[in-house]
């Protein structure tokens, strides 16, 4: 590990779906929360060229190397350069037995906020990072987007590497966006949603079912099955550098806790 790095164990909970990179072929953006309870956003991670034993899961705790500060030009307080030599898996990922306890455990302990109040901590100190419980999740919008990468990425990822392997990286071709309304809103949000489990979704049903069913089985899946009304979901959310405008980067559903039981004494 590099010695002006600090090691740090923390809870992967976000992956987005993989980038072009110039310099990097390929860059995934990782959400986490430290031990102390902290989001950090730790980037850039190559994650698909890393050695299998590096690859890590959401949910589950790493412990790596991090720069006190953010990649490049990155000020947002959360972000941080990972040295990704030093990543470390520790145990199985968190898992969902028990109305998915030991998740809650963690997730229910950080602060929640509207859109509207995360939009005035990015103006009053560049809050970047967070969690939103939506009042109602009304929709997945879905529209048509580029069928391909920028001229200089198509460029970059069709050269080959000097040692090993170049991994193909398809581009999706429609963009997703959750419209719901917060607590404070009488208007509906509607925030793009990018993360890896969708891509792969759509990529493995467009190949087996074609394109219409894919997106019915996105719909299905990220609507229907994780917003229903018997899920508590949250939206993991991030600002997109360098401006204010905020996206959906994750979900947490777990099932909704049965209210409390009353008192026998009142």
């Amino acid at each position: 590990m590099r010695a002006d790095y600090q090691l740090t164990k923390a809870l992967v909970v976000v992956k987005t779906y993989p980038n072009p990179s110039v310099k990097h072929d390929e860059t995934v953006c990782t959400a986490a929360i430290s031990e102390s309870g902290k989001w950090l956003r730790i980037y850039p991670i190559p994650y698909r060229y890393l050695p299998r034993e590096q690859q890590y899961k959401k949910w589950q705790w790493i412990e790596l190397g991090l720069a006190v500060r953010g990649y490049q030009n990155d000020p947002r307080p959360e972000s941080r350069e990972p040295d990704v030599t030093s990543i470390r898996l520790l145990g199985e990922p968190l898992s969902v037995n028990q109305g998915w306890r030991h998740r809650r455990e963690i997730v229910d302990h950080l602060p929640h906020h509207t859109l509207r109040e995360l939009e005035q901590r990015w103006e009053e100190n560049r809050t970047s990072l967070g969690i939103i419980r939506p009042r109602r999740v009304l929709d997945l919008e879905i529209s048509r987007g580029e069928d391909k990468w920028s001229p200089k990425h198509e460029a970059n990822l069709s050269q080959p590497l000097l040692f090993g392997k170049k991994k193909e990286l398809q581009r999706i071709p429609y963009r997703f966006h959750y419209v719901f309304t917060c607590d404070d809103s009488v208007e509906p949000h509607r925030l793009i949603f990018e993360d890896w489990e969708l891509g792969a979704l759509f990529l493995r049903e467009r190949k087996s079912k074609g394109e219409q069913e894919a997106l019915k089985s996105v719909r299905n899946k990220f609507l229907g099955q994780i917003c229903r009304p018997d899920n508590d979901v949250r939206f993991f959310v991030g600002s997109r550098h360098p401006v204010n405008q905020w996206l959906v980067i994750g979900l947490f559903y777990p099932p909704k806790l049965p209210p409390p039981s009353p008192s026998l004494f009142g």
